[in-house]
């Protein structure tokens, strides 16, 4: 099966397994949606997320989904820059998501990033979601 954007549909599983208040979440695993993971995981929106290898060879993240007090810790993920229309931003003008309380996950010829690293780095990209 192929997906015409794949980090859509992740983000998609991640919103849709929130709101049906499961813990955790299955997709097909990529290195791109590894990065992004670990950008979720250590802003703290995700529990964690492990690499499982299915009996037909194929790789798969499990995503263990973070709450609290029964309530979705992620309100709102959003994909920004998509396959048909991508966004590119500068360092100066990376938006700020909801004053801050939120991050933008920007994709940067240093790596994927948040905006306040992208900022603090001086150095703009491809702002692919926002989460908060």
């Amino acid at each position: 099966m192929s997906f015409t954007d794949p980090i859509g549909d992740m983000l998609a599983r991640i919103r849709n397994g929130q709101m049906r208040s499961h813990v955790k979440v299955e997709m097909p695993a990529s290195s791109f949606k590894g990065k992004i993971l670990e950008v979720l995981k250590r802003e703290g929106f995700i529990l964690n997320y492990t690499l499982n290898q299915t009996d037909e060879k194929k790789i798969k993240f499990s995503i263990d989904l973070k709450y609290n007090s029964g309530l979705p810790v992620i309100n709102n993920i959003e994909r920004i820059s998509k396959p048909g229309r991508r966004f590119y931003s500068s360092a100066q003008s990376i938006p700020k998501i909801k004053n801050g309380l939120g991050i933008a996950i920007v994709s940067t010829s240093k790596g994927v990033m948040t905006d306040a690293e992208a900022r603090k780095a001086k150095v703009g990209g491809e702002i692919i979601c926002k989460v908060f």
